[in-house]
C-alpha cells in the first residue's frame, strides 16, 4: 500500500459523472474519488497488487451499464499477465486462440476473432494481415492501465463487435498527477529453444509527470522483448472425400462399412492428401512505444495528443519432411474405420521430400490521435476525437531474399509409402525406397523445386468521432443526460502477392542429385520430436530426417540450374519472376450517427438506470483488384501441375462496388435490488462486417492445380454484414470488498450469416490433361504390361508416347476435357442463434491474503458443423465452452498467483488447404494451460518476480470431421521469466 494525493480536475469530475458514456471514462471514476478525498484533506490509500487490481475491475463492472467486465493493472507498469490476450481469457466468456505458444486473438461467447472489435482508447484499430482481427500479442501490456470488455450494444461505440468490443485503455498523465516512473528488466527462458539464445531480454519502462499546477502532462512508455523458441509440428494439409478406390484383393484392405443390397459400401470414405513433420526455430522481437501529451489551458478543456507504435519481427527457419499422395491406381491397400476414415494406407507413386524454409515477417503498427474534451458549461460537454492508424505486414524482411522462401529436395525413387494412424496421437509415415531400405541416402537426394513469395499488406483506418452530451438541469423529469454524435470512418485494406512459381524443375526429371554433396546433409533422429504425444519421440516413424543449409541449397541451384540448362524453368529467387500475381484493395467508407439517453428513476422503491439509444450507419464498399489472364495448365512433373498466364502486360484492374445501411437500437436497464444486489436487462442489435478479403470481388485460381486441388476463390463486394439481435439477463451479488458472484444468460440471433460455397466450375480454354484421351491411353499401355498405373508411371508413359514438349512438359490439347475447378465464394445465408450461461465467483478471504476466482461459460446453438454431411455448411467458428480458475496469496510483500485456463474443443474454420470440395472442417481439441507468478517486494519500491507460462507443457492438436482425421499436433514447452521492477516515486 502507498499513500498518494491528487489535485482535483474539473474535467475528471465531469467525465466521471458520465460513467460509461465517453471514451475511457471508468479510469476517471477512480481518479474522481481520489481527487475529492485529497481536496478534503483525507489520506488516500491506494490498494495495489493483485487485490487492488481485482477490486478496481469489480468496481468498474458494478458501476457500468450493460454487461461489462474489466481487468485493471496491478500497479503502474504491471499488468496481471505479460500478454493482453492471456489477461483477457481471465474474463468470463472470453477464450483465446494461440500463435507460437502465446495468446493472440480472442473468442467471446463463442464468436471468433473476426466478430470482436478491438479499440485503443475508444478508437477502432486496423486488423493484422488480411483480416479485421487485431493480434494482441504484438502490443505490450506495460503501458496498459485497463482492459474493458463490453458484451452488450452501445449506440455510442464504433461498430464491429458482434461478440464484444474490447477497449484497451492506456495510461495518461492526468490519470495519476505528479511524477511516476517504473522500470522493469526481465530474462526469458524458453525450454523449447534449441538454436537461439537460452535467455533473452525484455526491458520496459513507463514515465509520467504533470507540470504547471497539473495543467500540462507528459507520459511515455516503452517495451522491448526478444524471445527464441522452437515449434515442433506434425500436420496434414487436408482430407479428400470419396477418392477413387481400386479393385483390390481380399486381405489387402479392411472396410467395416455396411453393404447395400447391390454390394456397395454405405457411407463416405476419406484419405489424407499428405503427411508432414517439421521443426521451426523462431526468433521474435517486439518493440512498443507510446508518447502522450495532455494540456488543460482553461478549466474544462483538456487536449490529449498521443502516438502509439508497435513493431514485431518474427524470423522462422523450418526443417521439414514428408509425403504427398495421389489416389486411385496409386493405392495398394488400406484400412478404414467405422466412419470411413483411412487409419492405414499403402500408396505408391509421387515422392518424399526434405524441406528447408525461411521467413522473416514484420508487423508494423502506428496510431496518432488527438482528443479534445470541452466542458462548455454545466449543461454541455463536447468531445472530438481523431486518429489515423495503420497496420502493415511484410513477409519480405529477410535481407538475403526479400521474400519467404522454400526449398524442397527429395526423391521419387520409391516403392511405396505407408500411412499409419492406428495407435498413438501422431500418425506415422514410412517410405520404402528403391534402394531396399526405408532410409534415403544423402547421395540420392535430388532437386524438386523451390518457391519464393512476397505478399505485403496494409490495413489503414482514419476516423473522426464527435460526441456531444447535454446534462438535464432544466426539466424535472428522470432524464439525466442526452448524448448524440457522429463518426466518419475510412478503412482500406490493400496488398499484393508475387510468386516466383516452382523454380528449378519442378520434379526429378532430369535428375540433378550431383549438385548436392553428401556433406551438405546432416542426419538427425526423431527421438526427441513431439515427445509429449503418445507415439511421438522414440516411437515416431519416420525415425530420421535430414537438415541442410537453406542458403547453401539456394546458392548451389542458382549456380547450376541456369537458363542454358533449364530454359524457362531457370532457377531464380525472385518472387517477381513473372510480375505481380495478385494485387488489390478494399475500401469501406462509413458514416454513422447516434442518439443515446440516460434515465434514472425508481421502480417500486428500487433504484433504476435506463439507457436507450439508436445508431445508424451507412457504408460504401469499393473493391479494386488486379486480375490475371490464365491460359493453360501444364503437367510439368509427376507431382507438379503449373498454371500458365498470358504474357505481355494484359492484366487489368476490376473495380466493383457495394454498400448497405443498418439501424442498431439498444436498451440497457439496471436495477439495484439492494446495496449489494444488481440485476441487468439488455436488448440491442450489434453487427460485424464481412471479412475484408471476402469483399475483394475477383476470381483467382490456384497456381499449382494438382488433381484433387483444383481450387479457386471469388469475392463478393455485396456481402451484407452479420447482424445480431441480442438479449442479456444477469444477476450480480457484491457481498464484500473485491468479492462478488454473478450469473448471466445471453442469446444472439444472427442474420446474414456468411457461408463459403464451393461450386464446381469449368472455364473455357483451360483443358485438363488428367483423364483426357492421352492420359487414359497411357494407363491402358501400363496395365497391358501388367504394371501399376501410378501417377509417376502415367507421366513417364505419356512422355514415351510423344506427348511432351521440347522441355519435357506435357501441355493440354483441344481434345482434353475442361478442368473442373472448385471455386469458393462467400454468400449471405440464413439466420442462426446462439445462447449461453455465464457464471463467475470472485472471493477475497478476509485479511488472510488468500483469494479465489472462478468463471465458466456454457454456449450452445444451431451453428455447429454436421460432420456426417458432405453438404457445404455455414457454422459458427470458435463456439466452445470455457472456464478459468485463479488462486492467489498476497501479504507481507509476497504475492503468489496460480491460474488455469481451459477451453473445450471448437471449430477453427471450414475448408482445408488440400481438402476436397465439400469444404471439410478444422477442429481444435480441448486445451488447458497452467500459469504461475511469484512477486516479492524487497522494499516499497523494489520488486523481484518469477513467472511460469504453460507449466503443464500443454500441446495443441487439431482434426477434421472426426478425431481420426488428424490435421496437426504442435509442441512448444514451458516458458519461464525472472526479473525485477523498480518504481521511482
Amino acid at each position: 500500500m502507498k499513500t498518494t494525493s491528487y489535485k482535483k480536475s474539473q474535467v475528471a469530475m465531469l467525465v466521471a459523472g458520465l460513467l460509461g458514456t465517453s471514451l475511457a471514462t471508468p479510469i476517471y471514476a477512480e481518479q474522481l474519488a481520489q481527487n475529492e478525498n485529497a481536496e478534503k484533506g483525507v489520506e488516500v490509500i491506494e490498494v495495489k497488487g493483485i487485490r487492488g487490481s481485482l477490486i478496481r475491475a469489480m468496481d468498474l463492472k458494478r458501476e457500468a451499464f450493460g454487461v461489462m467486465d474489466a481487468i485493471s493493472a496491478e500497479e503502474m507498469g504491471k499488468f496481471p499477465d505479460t500478454n493482453l490476450a492471456e489477461s483477457l481469457q481471465r474474463i468470463t466468456g472470453v477464450s483465446v486462440s494461440r500463435s507460437n505458444g502465446e495468446g493472440s486473438e480472442i473468442t467471446v461467447r463463442g464468436f471468433g476473432p473476426s466478430f470482436n472489435l478491438v479499440t485503443l482508447n475508444g478508437r477502432q484499430m486496423p486488423g493484422t494481415g488480411n483480416s479485421r482481427s487485431y493480434k494482441l500479442e504484438n502490443l505490450a501490456a506495460e503501458g496498459v492501465s485497463t482492459l474493458e470488455v463490453y458484451k452488450t450494444a452501445r449506440a455510442e461505440k464504433p461498430t464491429g463487435g458482434l461478440g464484444a468490443t474490447v477497449n484497451i485503455v492506456t495510461a495518461k498523465p492526468f490519470q495519476r498527477p505528479g511524477q511516476q516512473l517504473t522500470a522493469t528488466v526481465k530474462g526469458i527462458y524458453d525450454s523449447s529453444n534449441e538454436n537461439g539464445d537460452d535467455v533473452t531480454p525484455e526491458i520496459s519502462g513507463i514515465y509520467s509527470n504533470t507540470f504547471f499546477d497539473d495543467r500540462f502532462g507528459f507520459g511515455v512508455s516503452f517495451s522491448r522483448q526478444e524471445r527464441d523458441f522452437q515449434r515442433q509440428e506434425a500436420n496434414i494439409q487436408g482430407w479428400q472425400a470419396n477418392v477413387d478406390l481400386p479393385t483390390l484383393e481380399e486381405g489387402t484392405f479392411v472396410d467395416p462399412r455396411a453393404l447395400d443390397s447391390e454390394g456397395n459400401r454405405i457411407g463416405n470414405h476419406f484419405f489424407p492428401k499428405d503427411m508432414n513433420y517439421s521443426i521451426a526455430d523462431v526468433e521474435r522481437e517486439r518493440s512498443n512505444a507510446q508518447v502522450t501529451f495532455q494540456y488543460e489551458p482553461i478549466d474544462g478543456l483538456v487536449a490529449t495528443l498521443d502516438y502509439t507504435y508497435t513493431n514485431a519481427i518474427t524470423a522462422t527457419e523450418i526443417a521439414g519432411w514428408g509425403i504427398w499422395n495421389e489416389f486411385g491406381g496409386n493405392i495398394n491397400g488400406y484400412e478404414l474405420d467405422e466412419n470411413g476414415t483411412a487409419v492405414f494406407a499403402d500408396i505408391s507413386g509421387n515422392d518424399g521430400s526434405f524441406t528447408a524454409s525461411k521467413d522473416t515477417t514484420e508487423v508494423d503498427s502506428k496510431s496518432i490521435g488527438l482528443n479534445l474534451v470541452w466542458e462548455i458549461s454545466d449543461d454541455w460537454k463536447v468531445e472530438l476525437d481523431y486518429h489515423d492508424s495503420s497496420n502493415e505486414t511484410d513477409n519480405g524482411k529477410d535481407k538475403g531474399l526479400g521474400s519467404s522462401g522454400q526449398v524442397i529436395l527429395g526423391s521419387d525413387q520409391l516403392v511405396n509409402k505407408v500411412y499409419d494412424y492406428r495407435t498413438g496421437d501422431i500418425p506415422h509415415a514410412m517410405i520404402n525406397w528403391r534402394n531396399g531400405s526405408n532410409e534415403l541416402l544423402p547421395s540420392e537426394i535430388d532437386s524438386n523445386f523451390s518457391q519464393f513469395i512476397h505478399s505485403p499488406g496494409k490495413s489503414e483506418i482514419e476516423q473522426l468521432q464527435l460526441h456531444t452530451t447535454w446534462f438535464n438541469d432544466t426539466f424535472d423529469i428522470p432524464l439525466v443526460t442526452v448524448k448524440f454524435g457522429g463518426t466518419f470512418t475510412d478503412q482500406t485494406m490493400s496488398g499484393f502477392n508475387a510468386w516466383s512459381g516452382l523454380r528449378g524443375g519442378p520434379g526429378f526429371n532430369p535428375s540433378f542429385s550431383e549438385i548436392f554433396p553428401d556433406s551438405m546433409f546432416t542426419r538427425h533422429d526423431t527421438s526427441d520430436l513431439l515427445d509429449e504425444f503418445a507415439g511421438g519421440g522414440s516411437d515416431l516413424n519416420p525415425h530420421y530426417f535430414y537438415r541442410y543449409d537453406f542458403d547453401e541449397a539456394v546458392a548451389r541451384q542458382l549456380a547450376y540450374l541456369t537458363e542454358d540448362i533449364m530454359g524457362g524453368d531457370v532457377y531464380s529467387i525472385d518472387p517477381y519472376f513473372d510480375g505481380i500475381d495478385a494485387q488489390g484493395a478494399v475500401t469501406e467508407e462509413t458514416v454513422a450517427f447516434y442518439l443515446q439517453s440516460d434515465w434514472q428513476f425508481e421502480i417500486a422503491n428500487y433504484e433504476a438506470q435506463l439507457i436507450v439509444g439508436v445508431r445508424y450507419e451507412d457504408t460504401d464498399v469499393t473493391s479494386n483488384v488486379r486480375q490475371r489472364v490464365e491460359t493453360q495448365v501444364n503437367w510439368e512433373s509427376a507431382s507438379e501441375w503449373i498454371m500458365q498466364y498470358e504474357a505481355g502486360g494484359s492484366d487489368n484492374f476490376l473495380e466493383q462496388t457495394g454498400g448497405y445501411d443498418v439501424w442498431l437500437p439498444m436498451m440497457d436497464l439496471r436495477v439495484d435490488l439492494t446495496d449489494d444486489l444488481v440485476t441487468r436487462f439488455s436488448w440491442g442489435k450489434t453487427m460485424s462486417r464481412a471479412p475484408l478479403g471476402d469483399l475483394a470481388g475477383v476470381r483467382s485460381l490456384s497456381g499449382s492445380p494438382k488433381p484433387g486441388a483444383r481450387t479457386g476463390s471469388q469475392g463478393n463486394t455485396n456481402l451484407l454484414p452479420f447482424e445480431s439481435t441480442n438479449l442479456d439477463l444477469s444477476l450480480e451479488y457484491y457481498y464484500g470488498e473485491g468479492s462478488y458472484a454473478s450469473i448471466g444468460y445471453f442469446r444472439k440471433d444472427v442474420d446474414n450469416f456468411i457461408q463459403t460455397t464451393i461450386t464446381e466450375t469449368t472455364i473455357d480454354g483451360l483443358n485438363d490433361i488428367y483423364n483426357g484421351p492421352r492420359y487414359l491411353q497411357a494407363i491402358a499401355d501400363i496395365e497391358a504390361r501388367g504394371e501399376q498405373a501410378t501417377s509417376t508411371a502415367i507421366f513417364e508413359q505419356m512422355l514415351a508416347n510423344g506427348h511432351g514438349n521440347a522441355e519435357g512438359k506435357i501441355e493440354p490439347s483441344a481434345g482434353d476435357p475442361l478442368i473442373v475447378w472448385n471455386i469458393s465464394q462467400p454468400t449471405n445465408t440464413d439466420s442462426k442463434a446462439v445462447d449461453g450461461i455465464e457464471l463467475a465467483v470472485q472471493h477475497l478471504i478476509g485479511d488472510t491474503g488468500f483469494g479465489l476466482g472462478v468463471n465458466a461459460t456454457f454456449v450452445d446453438g444451431d451453428v455447429e458443423f454436421d460432420v456426417n454431411s458432405l453438404v457445404q455448411q455455414a457454422p459458427l467458428t470458435g463456439l466452445s465452452d470455457s472456464a478459468n480458475f485463479q488462486a492467489f496469496y498476497e501479504k507481507h510483500g509476497l504475492s503468489v498467483k496460480l491460474t488455469y485456463a481451459w477451453r473445450d474443443a471448437y471449430l477453427i474454420g471450414v475448408g482445408q488447404a488440400q481438402g476436397s470440395s465439400d469444404a471439410p472442417p478444422q477442429f481444435a481439441k480441448e486445451f488447458g494451460q497452467i500459469d504461475m507468478s511469484v512477486n516479492y517486494d524487497i522494499n516499497e519500491d523494489f520488486t523481484v518476480f518469477f513467472e511460469g507460462i504453460n507449466l503443464n507443457n500443454e500441446t495443441e492438436q487439431g482434426y477434421g470431421r472426426y478425431e481420426e482425421q488428424f490435421l496437426f499436433a504442435r509442441q512448444y514447452g514451458p516458458r519461464y521469466t525472472f526479473g525485477m521492477r523498480y518504481s521511482f516515486n
